[in-house]
């Protein structure tokens, strides 16, 4: 039986501070780093994610068959780290896992020199990993618009490559400051690296163990904007989140200002507070996928019609996210359709005036988009332990706001 949560909010009023949880996005390439500087460095405000901390135990790991679990990030950076550091492993992962392409990065590899072999079908995990024999090929091509996170996982370990590395991009670079927040984690454990037009050039370097503290999750901040945008009043700090973030999915703050948020700066964080939001907006997510559900459960809650593109990832991630919001939108009366090849456009209509039951999908981000709804009327949430994979205090950090969170048998 699937265990679910009843939300609701008695008085649609938010004012509070929150701490939200570190970057996993940040936390992950920083705990690949400093493993290939040596494992000396000091990292603070490690991300309490699981997908984090499953990272944390997997690099410390003796075992011969690693565990991947559901974390995306964790089996490509993993595959590029083990190949390329020469180890013996077998990386596996759960059945959807399983079903999420990698052919691109593992390509990528076996030109460097990875001996990589698939356990199943071709393409995707489970795989074999055993050992780097050099190709001295240094010129890689890599397809950039599917996952950003390969090209990550390739930039993180070529200054081990005797000649370094130099990667051409091809086609639309998808997440691109994914890929800049990779190269600034690089530089700040000392490896120089050259980002021009679609080509990075990475020379061999030794990278040196260093302290860096992780920054709060932009990610997790989305939901919080969500909120305020449905609230009746709004007036909340979220902690520990930085102007000069290399996060992509700091992109929510030009994006909630037109959806009825207005962000200050302090020192602390960001204070959100309502203001007047547009009733007709068009969005690209290529660069902050990992938004668009936020933004599509918001929209169709309050009114707002948008036009989205950038969603090209979306097929590949924890479930398919475009057919899961296809379908959950149409329980509030909305819709979600393709009208040209990738072009999506969401049209609202007024909310049903009855509980509302969201299915998550195994998907962490399902369970956060569609719960702000709660402010405008009880919804009901499936599995919501799913918020564990990287933000495990979201509904304990919800009733600390108001909001009355109560779990069915």
């Amino acid at each position: 039986m699937i265990k679910t949560l009843t939300l609701s909010h008695p008085t649609g009023i938010l004012k509070g501070r929150v701490q939200l949880p570190a970057s996993k996005s940040e936390a992950n390439r920083a705990l690949i780093i400093a493993a290939l500087a040596g494992g000396e460095s000091e990292l603070q405000n490690l991300s309490e994610a699981n997908d984090t901390q499953l990272l944390q135990r997997l690099l410390k790991s003796d075992s011969e068959t690693i565990d991947a679990e559901d974390a995306g990030t964790v089996m490509r950076f993993l595959t590029a780290y083990y190949a390329v550091t020469g180890q013996q492993k077998t990386l596996t992962g759960t059945e959807r896992m399983c079903q999420r392409p990698i052919k691109v990065l593992v390509e990528a590899l076996q030109e460097l020199g990875a001996g990589i072999t698939y356990l199943g079908e071709e393409g995707y995990p489970p795989l074999q990993i055993s050992g780097f024999k050099g190709s001295g090929k240094k010129h890689l091509k890599v397809r950039s618009d599917i996952s950003s996170q390969y090209v990550s996982a390739l930039l993180m370990v070529a200054p081990l490559l005797p000649e370094g590395l130099e990667l051409e991009l091809e086609g639309k670079i998808g997440s691109r400051p994914y890929i800049e927040m990779t190269l600034a984690l690089m530089k700040h454990f000392g490896v120089e690296a050259n980002f021009e037009g679609n080509t990075i050039t990475v020379p061999h370097q030794v990278y040196q163990p260093a302290t860096f503290a992780v920054e709060s999750d932009w990610s997790a901040a989305s939901y919080w904007y969500s909120m305020v945008a449905l609230a009746k009043e709004a007036d909340i700090t979220l902690l520990g989140l930085r102007e000069d973030s290399h996060q992509g999915d700091k992109a929510i703050v030009d994006i909630m200002r037109r959806l009825g948020v207005y962000t200050e700066f302090k020192s602390e964080g960001v204070r959100l507070t309502k203001k007047h939001a547009e009733k007709r907006v068009a969005f690209d997510f290529s660069n902050c996928p990992d938004l668009a559900q936020t933004i599509v459960a918001l929209c169709a809650a309050s009114g707002v019609a948008v036009e989205m593109t950038g969603l090209e990832s979306l097929r590949i991630k924890e479930t398919d996210r475009i057919q899961a919001l296809q379908i959950e939108v149409l329980a509030m009366g909305a819709s979600l359709d393709e009208r040209t090849p990738g072009i999506f456009q969401m049209n609202p209509t007024l909310m049903i005036n009855r509980e509302l039951n969201f299915r998550t999908y195994q998907d962490h981000r399902m369970a956060m988009a569609f719960a702000p709804i709660a402010l405008l009327q009880p919804v009901q949430i499936q599995d919501p332990e799913v918020v564990r994979k990287s933000y495990p205090r979201f509904w304990e950090d919800l009733e600390k706001m108001g909001f009355e969170v109560r779990y069915n048998d």
